[in-house]
């Protein structure tokens, strides 16, 4: 019981009202969480919910602190993801507000279902803009940026505020919650028979969406007369988890298929009818794509330009929960609003079985693609260069996760990502975590210490040195609860390269770090294991030492310096002067 409630209890007492025990806010909101099946929490202490994140540890609920909210933020978003249970991040007011909310928007962005909760000024004082502590009206600035933002004000209705944010978060098209949680409600009291009546257990959260039984018949046809077609698995199938349905489905197509980088390993990489290896050529010759758990946005160039052949050349079948996302960029034939495990059972049972498979000469073509796109990158991926480039280090990698399918790769960076995304294969789903939709810096952190609390299996995070500094400060949080996480950072001293020059003034040029800085230091000084690897067999060594231990570990990779590109594979984004000054 909180302090006020004993005073309160107190006070009732000597007057002689006392009819029943009290409870709080602190714990209607643990009660609450605990009661929709919560488990772990992540978050900072501080101002005004320190004592909530102690009581919540004291209930049994696992809390996380971590050294910066936008990396608790990133934790809830994945674990929300990895579990389609909100991820709970917890925050203190104003500035830590802030920071967790870029990690919300993150979430809605990629449609992972998290709850931000934060502690907020009071209302009086806020709404007369009177100065109180990290004043903010915390609530307007959250809504623009998430699915939906709700504040509780009273005792009695934490419970259905919680509800509120939990069907939100999980419901239709899954995003970000903000809920706000002024100072005094932690404090304020009630009965605590009635607090326990006010709770609400949410039900049935995400309810199935079905397709039209016309939508159905519409996108069979669409698929039957295609000559080309081409399946496209986004983060949205994977997140489905109905893994077995995904792939029974395209199996009984025999469509080949492209897998977007969270969607790998929902079939494994090495699938016959994986056309990875022939990107360019099923994206431009198809003749009919269908989208399951994928959006025409700019990781797929919006379905335009030339990598996608002639103007009007395709027809589109797509899958998705939000019928807004229909016709978004291009033409939709065949839409199928619902949700990806209903739609895909309704398609398998119109299919029937006599499904005719896929043209033999397109898939003779695709595969002949492949083989040699495979066969010109092999040496690539096999040379032991000193220093390393980021093929050399990343076939060995690769022969690392074909070994252990178990093992979670988290990814970011700008060339890490962009080889890493082609390179290392995949054979089970939801083991390969990386930046999503929006392309953001700093995940990696946050992302590799959820996927280890939440499902408890070996991590690899292999970063950018420009990504890990944005997150580097949370190996300090690895090796405090001691998570069997093995960080590699490809350090190339510099963002793209390091071999930028400042041709006009002393300082080191804007994408230049300290030259083969030791990060592996960093984890040795927070009790952790640090190595330097210098060629791809020293990386490969340490990568499988520090799997077999489980010990946290940051494994310094020294990447040739000329070996990175301008923006990794989207250089086109950044914008080039075409004004010339002398």
């Amino acid at each position: 019981m909180s302090a006020t409630a004993e005073i309160l209890k107190t006070e009732l007492s000597e007057t002689g009202n006392e009819s029943n025990a009290l409870t709080d806010g602190f714990h209607l909101l643990i009660d609450a969480l605990k009661l929709n099946d919560v488990e772990t929490i992540y978050g900072v202490p501080g101002i005004p919910i320190t004592d909530f994140g102690r009581m919540a540890q004291a209930e049994g609920i696992r809390v996380l602190s971590f050294r910066h909210e936008q990396h608790a933020g990133n934790a809830a978003a994945i674990a929300g993801y990895l579990t389609k249970k909100p991820g709970i991040c917890l925050t203190v007011s104003a500035p830590g507000f802030l920071n967790g909310l870029t990690s919300l928007a993150h979430a809605t962005t990629n449609c992972w279902p998290m709850i931000l909760i934060s502690g907020s000024s009071e209302r009086e004082i806020v709404d007369l803009m009177q100065g109180d502590y990290e004043e903010m009206d915390q609530l307007a600035v959250a809504k623009p940026l998430c699915k939906a933002a709700y504040r509780i004000l009273h005792a009695q209705d934490i419970g259905i505020g919680v509800a509120r944010a939990i069907r939100a978060a999980v419901s239709g098209r899954p995003g970000g919650v903000y809920l706000d949680i002024p100072a005094n409600l932690l404090g304020q009291v009630m009965d605590e028979v009635e607090g326990a009546q006010s709770l609400v257990k949410v039900i049935d959260p995400a309810p199935a969406q079905f397709p039209s039984p016309i939508a159905v018949n519409r996108a069979l046809e669409v698929l039957k007369a295609a000559k080309k077609p081409l399946i496209i698995l986004g983060k949205g199938a994977s997140y489905a988890q109905c893994d077995e349905l995904v792939q029974g489905f395209v199996e009984k197509t025999g469509i080949p298929y492209l897998a977007m980088s969270m969607a790998k390993g929902l079939l494994p990489d090495d699938h016959p009818q994986y056309a990875g290896a022939a990107r360019s050529l099923v994206l431009k010759e198809s003749d009919c794509v269908m989208l399951i758990g994928a959006r025409l946005n700019w990781l797929l160039s919006h379905g335009k330009g030339k990598q996608w052949g002639e103007p009007n050349s395709k027809k589109f079948v797509h899958i998705d929960i939000d019928p807004k996302e229909m016709d978004s960029n291009q033409p939709i034939d065949a839409p199928l609003v619902g949700d990806i495990e209903s739609c895909l059972t309704a398609l398998m049972d119109g299919m029937g079985g006599d499904w005719s498979k896929s043209d033999a000469a397109w898939l003779g073509a695709i595969q002949e693609k492949a083989e040699a796109n495979v066969a010109k990158m092999a040496p690539r991926l096999q040379n032991n260069s000193v220093p390393m480039d980021f093929h050399g280090a990343l076939g060995r990698l690769k022969r690392i996760f074909t070994d252990h399918p178990d093992t979670i790769l988290v990814n970011e960076g700008a060339n890490t990502l962009d080889f890493a995304r082609s390179v290392i294969d995949l054979h089970k789903p939801r083991k390969r975590l990386d930046v999503g939709t929006w392309g953001v810096m700093g995940i990696g952190m946050g992302t590799a210490i959820a996927a280890a609390v939440e499902t408890g299996h070996p991590v690899v995070a292999v970063e950018g040195d420009s990504a890990f500094g944005f997150s580097g400060m949370e190996v300090e949080t690895i090796c405090r609860y001691n998570l069997p996480i093995c960080v590699v950072v490809f350090n190339n001293s510099g963002i793209y390269r390091g071999t930028d020059i400042n041709d006009v003034g002393a300082d080191p040029a804007t994408t230049v770090f300290v030259k083969e800085a030791k990060y592996d230091m960093m984890m040795q000084a927070f009790g952790g294991v640090g190595v330097t690897a210098n060629s791809p067999d020293d990386l490969e060594r340490a990568v499988r030492e520090a799997i077999a231990s489980r010990k946290p570990t940051l494994i310094n990779a020294i990447i040739n310096p000329e070996a990175g590109t301008e923006s990794g594979r989207i250089g086109n984004l950044n914008p080039q002067s075409v004004v010339s000054k002398k």
